[in-house]
């Protein structure tokens, strides 16, 4: 007998990074049905052959003509969206090209707002909108301007959609990690490790030690914080920020 498909959808942005992996992953064990969106159709060839139940969209949220490719994959309502595409670290406010800074901002804060607009139809009374940023939005560093301009818009857009779609009872979350365990973190280290002419291991050693717990945040932490927003607890929580930065923030509020 033919399983009976769930009755709502989460749409994921960036659904093959390895935060969207994780994330994916996590939702269908929630049973929500999941569309998987990425601008690369063999990366969500290889996410699909893990995760059959799932739906690809192959759409560039960084341009407008990914709504319309977004709104073509739903078919059912929508009870949560989350936006967690990545954006180059492209140095210091020094330095970086101001390309790169509008790009991270048209990915970050233009892709999520087509992603809602795309949506907008079919969202359900409970509905999520979810963003991953970054704590370099919140604590500024000397090397990542672009993301964390990016993020720290962001953070101001979130709030204003928690405005817009609250009298419909959707709530809007940031969620803003840390420096998390993955290839790209690996690679960044890498690069700077060269620049620096020391180890990766040191880099990674030193980064470490910028947070209270001596610790990098998982994907699965981050895919763990994304369900917890399904609970109608969370309906009390909206424009808000949840910090999973291991303890890197010293600022206040």
């Amino acid at each position: 007998m033919k399983q009976r498909e769930p009755a709502e959808l989460a749409v994921v942005v960036g659904a093959t990074g390895d935060f969207g992996r994780a994330v994916v992953a996590r939702l269908l064990a929630e049973g929500l049905g999941v569309v998987a969106v990425s601008r690369t159709a063999a990366a969500l060839d290889t996410l699909v052959a893990t995760h059959p139940a799932l739906k690809a969209c192959v759409a560039d949220i960084s341009d407008d003509t990914s709504s319309a490719q977004i709104v073509a994959a739903i078919d059912r309502p929508v009870r949560m969206v989350v936006h967690g595409p990545g954006v180059a670290v492209a140095g210091g406010i020094a330095s970086v090209p101001t390309a790169a800074m509008v790009d991270a901002v048209n990915i970050k804060v233009g892709g999520m707002l087509r992603l809602v607009r795309a949506v907008d139809g079919h969202l359900v009374p409970g509905a999520r909108l979810v963003a991953i940023g970054g704590h370099y939005g919140l604590e500024p560093t000397v090397y990542a301007a672009a993301a964390g301009v990016a993020n720290a818009a962001l953070v101001n857009v979130m709030r204003q959609l928690s405005l817009s779609y609250g009298p419909r009872g959707i709530t809007t979350h940031v969620i803003a990690p840390g420096p998390a365990d993955t290839e790209r973190l690996h690679r960044v280290a890498t690069d700077r490790a060269a620049l620096r002419g020391i180890s990766k291991d040191e880099v990674l050693d030193a980064m470490r030690a910028e947070s209270s717990l001596g610790a990098f945040v998982s994907p699965q932490q981050v895919a763990w914080a994304v369900a917890m927003l399904l609970a109608p607890e969370a309906d009390a929580m909206t424009g808000s920020t949840l910090m999973l930065d291991a303890g890197r923030r010293r600022g206040l509020p």
